[in-house]
């Protein structure tokens, strides 16, 4: 139901990553709102965006899920970047989306990085392909923009998505921007704010208590509304919805190169993987994903696991090096503008997921000011104004009005 616009509120928002932050600004935008009633509390246990919104891809696609926010999401994504100058902002772009086949050329795995200690300029000085080779990526039906890969091992190209249809933001840009949007409109963001408990007694939500994790002090706060969107950690503060959580891992590199999402196939040598006496569990192929950014940087993530337990926050995620470096080699394998520049990071976070479902959790939950957002797995980014817009319409006006997410309804899960 509706509120009143004069009744007071105070809205706690749990999780300062991207589903948090969209729905901080999107409730600041919300009709209803009136900063002199209503006040809005980020309480976030690291800092913003320390988890996957910091790490991922940034990937927006009008062909990702589910469909009943997708197209809702990508829209909202144009129309922030065409009001708050989001290209320059937090990179969005539009950009080709494709996959490619491609065979590890052996002489490239052995080749040392440059010390990313030192930085070097060499990628930068790379002639790109001969006539031939281009000649070669042309029969194969391969663009020739793609030219930052080696012509004799890329065997297959096929389109996934064109311009219209796929664009890209730069994720920790983007995720600090909204924080700071909201806060722009009267929203306030708690960072090393450690949620220990929410009371909700009485089927309706009290308060919500944390911990200081600079000056170790507990704070209770009162509330009458409750957005849970900490992603994997949704359910260490409402246990009542189950969260998984997968590792990734993921580097970014330094390259000038077109402007493409490569979703890639690639076969490795027979041996590779057992160098310096360590049985690596790799198969034959191996799928890494590559981000051209518009910043002269690339990202590329691996496969997921769940070796590790989540831990208690973000800031304690473990990175497995070796699992960065094999990626850093497959795409070096496949490229050389890759192989030879610098690697800027190695990282890893955990993405959220509903167990039993392949779409998020977005509504209310039958308590009384408990709203819960979760469980985008990879495609977070994508589908946080969405999550954001309805999460406000959820907060104001006690239903969703932009799409139908009645399959997400959290109560199904509960």
């Amino acid at each position: 139901m509706a509120s009143h616009p004069d009744e007071k509120r105070h809205i706690v928002i749990i999780g300062g990553g991207i589903i948090g932050c969209t729905s901080a600004y999107f409730l600041t935008r919300h009709p209803s709102f009136n900063p002199k009633f209503h006040s809005i509390t980020i309480l976030e246990a690291t800092a913003i965006a320390a988890g996957a919104s910091g790490k991922a891809g940034g990937l927006l696609a009008l062909w990702a899920y589910p469909p009943s926010i997708v197209p809702l999401s990508f829209r909202l994504h144009a129309e922030l970047a065409a009001e708050h100058d989001g290209a320059k902002r937090w990179g969005y772009r539009s950009v080709q989306a494709g996959s490619i086949r491609a065979k590890a050329q052996s002489d490239r795995l052995e080749t040392p990085k440059a010390d990313s200690g030192t930085g070097s300029a060499e990628w930068n000085k790379l002639p790109k392909q001969d006539e031939a080779s281009l000649k070669s990526l042309e029969k194969k039906g391969i663009p020739e923009d793609l030219d930052w890969f080696i012509a004799e091992g890329l065997t297959e190209y096929s389109s996934i998505g064109d311009a219209d249809a796929t664009a890209q933001v730069h994720p920790y840009q983007f995720t600090t921007s909204m924080a700071e949007l909201a806060q722009e409109k009267g929203a306030e963001v708690k960072v090393g704010a450690h949620v220990d408990s929410i009371d909700y007694t009485g089927g309706h939500v009290k308060s919500v208590t944390y911990m200081d994790r600079q000056t170790k002090q507990i704070h209770t706060i009162p509330a009458t509304d409750i957005v849970v969107s900490a992603g994997p950690w949704s359910s260490h503060v409402f246990p009542d919805i189950a969260v998984d959580a997968l590792r990734a891992h993921s580097v970014t590199i330094n390259a000038h190169v077109t402007p493409y999402v490569l979703f890639t196939d690639i076969e490795l040598p027979k041996d590779f993987g057992a160098q310096d006496g360590k049985k690596r569990k790799h198969g034959r192929r191996v799928n890494p994903e590559v981000y051209a950014r518009p910043n002269g940087e690339v990202y590329v993530c691996g496969e997921g696991d769940e070796l590790i337990p989540l831990p208690s926050t973000a800031d304690l995620v473990q990175c497995d090096p070796s699992r960065c470096q094999d990626v850093v080699d497959y795409v070096s394998s496949i490229s050389d503008e890759l192989r030879t520049g610098e690697v800027t990071a190695k990282q890893a976070c955990y993405l959220p997921s509903i167990p039993g479902s392949s779409s998020p959790v977005i509504g209310g939950t039958g308590i009384k000011g408990m709203v819960v957002a979760t469980g985008h797995s990879c495609w977070g980014i994508q589908n946080s104004c969405a999550t954001g817009k309805l999460v406000s319409e959820f907060v104001f006006e006690g239903e969703a009005k932009s799409a139908q997410v009645g399959a997400m309804d959290p109560k199904i899960y509960m």
